[in-house]
């Protein structure tokens, strides 16, 4: 039995592969409607969701499985004080597969080690979110045919940002990637993302607080928004909430075939008329969440067609 806890649990072969099976799903869907069928997944939302809830939820119901679980601690058993573990416990009685999101770093690996069913890492806190990642790599695949030799900025929210953190660590994996890290100095990227993943892999990387002097050398332009929910306190979130807004006049900076790519939700950090832009590749980001998530259900429970 494998989870998916951290970008890393898979190779690179085994990501490719994967992004090779979700590509297929979004060609022929028909060739997998029934693959689940009589398979359960377990979403276990400790914390708010809209997107990934649901893309797991559609991703199921897409391979003709069922869903059941929570949207939030206070509609689960954690409001009385229940454990993750003994919560995966039970879980295991009811599902064959599940996803859970918690505001806690290191919550899913817990939940993993006490799990008889696959756990998927939906988000921990600041920390990690691996499905969001394979949503990444198959959307800047599909934008630029390969997910090597590429400069890869990313803007906003680099310290809480779990997506940019977990993209650094899986794209890093493959030759020749660079990355342009621009934010506040307050939000800049964690020392451990630094420390143990760029320079001892050798990886080009610079600091800026501009990204209009960043626009026109990336391939990849990865937005962020600041985190309120992160912060301890209000004042430094509205100080910093409007530190980069990407409006249609800085993209005019930017190269022709350069791909916007952002998790979402946005509050403004990228401007309304962006969205017009056919370098804008923030939706398709969206539908390609749900068939990453399709392909690491069935690889996870070993099914295949």
């Amino acid at each position: 039995m494998r989870h998916m806890i951290d970008p890393l649990d898979f190779s690179t072969e085994e990501v490719l592969a994967l992004l090779d099976l979700a590509d297929d799903m979004r060609q022929f869907p028909q060739k997998y409607q029934d693959v689940c069928a009589r398979k359960k997944l377990a979403t276990l939302f400790y914390e708010p969701s809209t997107r990934t809830r649901l893309s797991f939820e559609a991703a199921m119901l897409n391979l003709g499985g069922s869903v059941l679980g929570f949207s939030s601690a206070d509609s689960s058993s954690a409001s009385k004080g229940e454990s993750v573990a003994d919560t995966i416990r039970v879980i295991s009685c009811y599902a064959d597969i599940c996803a859970m999101r918690h505001p806690k770093e290191g919550a899913p690996l817990r939940a993993s080690r006490f799990s008889r069913i696959p756990v998927i890492n939906a988000g921990d806190g600041g920390h990690q979110h691996p499905t969001q990642t394979l949503t990444d790599l198959m959307t800047i695949r599909s934008r630029k045919g390969r997910l090597d030799h590429l400069t890869i900025g990313l803007c906003g929210d680099l310290k809480f940002g779990r997506t940019v953190h977990s993209l650094i660590k899986s794209i890093s994996r493959f030759e020749g990637i660079r990355f342009v890290l621009i934010s506040p100095d307050e939000l800049r990227v964690p020392d451990y993302i630094i420390n143990e993943v760029l320079k001892p892999g050798n990886i080009p990387f610079e600091e800026t607080t501009s990204l209009e002097k960043a626009l026109p050398q990336l391939d990849i332009l990865y937005m962020t928004r600041v985190q309120k929910e992160r912060f301890f306190n209000e004042e430094d979130y509205i100080r910093l909430k409007d530190s980069y807004i990407l409006t249609e006049e800085k993209m005019r900076l930017a190269p022709n075939d350069m791909a916007v790519l952002h998790p979402l939700p946005r509050v403004n950090e990228i401007a309304l008329g962006v969205d017009n832009d056919p370098r804008a590749a923030y939706f398709e980001q969206v539908q390609n969440g749900v068939y990453v998530r399709q392909a690491l259900i069935m690889t996870l429970l070993g099914l295949t067609v």
